[in-house]
């Protein structure tokens, strides 16, 4: 009976945890219907990533210079691997894109999904400035 009864209250603070992401990341519904754009209206980049993961650390450089060089575009940098709102909103946007297989470093604009340290570096920017386009 005792295993049931944490197993029921396990599920709830799943359940408030799931729930409070509405709260905490309001717009991550308009991000998915709009297909570019995040709570101000800005383009947003979802950029998740892993404390220990090494691949992370070498695409981090890159994401950090676009913010530099893309002031006007909301950069959302989530650590997924210890932080469990993170982890649950990056499920719920690749979940609501459709993605299956799911890895860090990972970076997402609007509906583009990239992977890795060979295709954030190099088709990151290109992303942003077409959803810039699509914005305007």
């Amino acid at each position: 009976m005792d295993k049931i009864i944490k197993i029921a209250v396990g599920l709830v603070a799943v359940i408030i945890l799931c729930a409070s992401l509405v709260f905490v990341y309001p717009g991550i519904s308009a991000v998915q219907e709009q297909g570019s754009t995040g709570p101000g209206g800005n383009v947003t980049v979802y950029f998740f990533y892993g404390e220990e993961c090494l691949h992370c650390h070498k695409v981090m450089p890159v994401v950090q210079s676009l913010q530099q060089k893309y002031p006007t575009v909301d950069f959302l940098i989530l650590e997924t691997w210890h932080n469990q709102t993170n982890h649950l909103l990056y499920t719920q946007v690749n979940r609501d894109l459709g993605v299956r297989y799911l890895a860090v470093p990972e970076a997402v604009v609007g509906n583009v999904v990239l992977f890795g340290e060979l295709d954030i570096p190099e088709k990151l920017e290109p992303a942003i400035i077409d959803q810039l386009k699509k914005k305007n």
